[in-house]
């Protein structure tokens, strides 16, 4: 999906960033503890092309209203509906979830 020698540049600017930029900062205020989601998946401090550069856009992303619905069911979302509120059900990974409520039924 990304330029290959595109992607080698922004590795090296993102290692030069960690060395000059976050060592800098860190000297004067350390990091809190990890970061993670609520389903304990691990965040990183910064994501760039690099996190993304084997995707298929089409496969794994795609447009809104449309397989694999990772932007949404429908292809407007809230241009057309005004925003919802949802109840979270569950917790952990999805794994977690399902097994959870295998577990209560």
């Amino acid at each position: 999906m990304f330029d290959e020698k595109r992607l080698q540049e922004i590795q090296e600017c993102k290692e030069k960033w960690e060395k000059e930029t976050v060592a800098k900062s860190l000297e004067r205020i350390s990091e809190r503890g990890g970061f993670s989601t609520s389903s304990d998946i691990a965040v990183a401090r910064v994501y760039t092309p690099l996190d993304v550069a084997e995707m298929d856009y089409l496969r794994d992303l795609s447009f809104p209203g449309e397989y694999p619905f990772t932007r949404g069911v429908y292809p407007t979302m809230y241009r057309a509906r005004f925003w919802t509120m949802r109840q979270y059900a569950g917790f952990g990974t999805a794994e977690q979830t399902n097994q959870r409520f295998k577990y209560l039924l």
